[in-house]
């Protein structure tokens, strides 16, 4: 029998905090262009080392290559993915800083943001592993009246926020450990909703503990599980969905925000149908835009070794 690939949580991450505090040393020691040339034999490293996390960026590379022009294709190698992980990072280090500067954000939706604000309603805010959330987080906390609670996994949460510490010892995010999604969980994140406030959780990596909660759907031409957690505590809620993106093109951060739904609520009898027309939508949103940024997808493990919920529902409880 092959062996089922592993869950993504039980995948050591790329970006360790021991090599997170190397390169954040480097950058302060010797600047941005220092930066990028200690960053080379780095990458280098992994990019040989890590012989799963190559095959992963190659899997990806192969399923967005049919939907860009050629000369994007051109692009494509795993060695360019993962030296843009590395550029990411760095992203991450500064937003962090506070060194982004105004001028290098754009706010492609200026008009979503602005509704936001003045309605003064809590909401669900889905992002994934495309692009920089954590510049959007950032960014979030900086918009007068608006608040912020982010659901993270245990295992990588207490990681990233002693690095966020040691980064700026002022820079505060609300962080919510979670491996499912607890009654307890439920009830605080309703009240902070209720108050106005925010929830942002990924939508592109299925949940650590309950596997049943997926949808199979068609993401780069081939079949994908994603999670209904996002959707799920929407419904629940009953609150308006957003989907966020940051996506860095020509040096400059670009952040898109759109509405997914007003109010995502449905009768119980057609639950699992709009459950999964919901998640369907997520994967196109998703897919827009990987084609705008093909090199920023940072799913580094097995994302399509998925055949059905029964399948990934094993996967999720095994502990190979």
């Amino acid at each position: 029998m092959d062996k089922q690939p592993k869950h993504w949580s039980t995948i050591t991450e790329t970006g360790t905090v021991v090599g997170m505090r190397i390169l954040l040393m480097c950058y302060r020691l010797f600047g941005h262009k220092g930066f990028r040339l200690l960053l080379a034999p780095v990458i280098l490293y992994f990019y040989f080392r890590k012989h799963a996390t190559r095959a992963a960026s190659k899997e990806y590379l192969q399923k967005i290559a049919p939907f860009l022009p050629e000369h994007k294709r051109k692009k494509l190698t795993p060695f360019r993915h993962f030296w843009m992980f590395g550029e990411v990072l760095l992203d991450k280090f500064l937003v962090w800083m506070g060194k982004i500067k105004p001028q290098d954000v754009v706010f492609e939706t200026p008009d979503t943001f602005q509704k936001i604000e003045a309605s003064k309603l809590g909401g669900i805010i889905v992002v994934s592993h495309l692009g920089n959330t954590e510049i959007c987080s950032a960014l979030a906390h900086q918009l007068p009246n608006i608040k912020v609670t982010m659901l993270v996994y245990t295992q990588h949460a207490q990681k990233f926020n002693k690095m966020l510490q040691r980064t700026n010892a002022n820079a505060t995010i609300n962080l919510i450990q979670v491996t499912d999604m607890s009654p307890a969980t439920a009830m605080i994140l309703s009240e902070r909703v209720a108050a106005g406030e925010f929830v942002v959780i990924a939508g592109d990596r299925t949940p650590v503990n309950n596997g049943g909660r997926v949808s199979i759907v068609d993401f780069l031409g081939a079949q994908a599980a994603l999670p209904q957690g996002a959707f799920i505590l929407a419904s629940l809620l009953r609150c308006p969905v957003y989907l966020m993106f940051c996506l860095k093109q020509d040096s400059a951060y670009h952040i898109y925000m759109e509405t997914f739904s007003e109010k995502l609520s449905f009768a119980r009898k057609e639950r699992e149908q709009k459950l999964e027309e919901a998640v369907t939508l997520y994967a196109k949103r998703l897919e827009y835009y990987c084609q705008l940024a093909p090199l920023q997808w940072f799913n580094f493990f097995p994302f399509w070794h998925v055949e059905s919920k029964d399948q990934q529902a094993l996967i999720n409880n095994s502990d190979a």
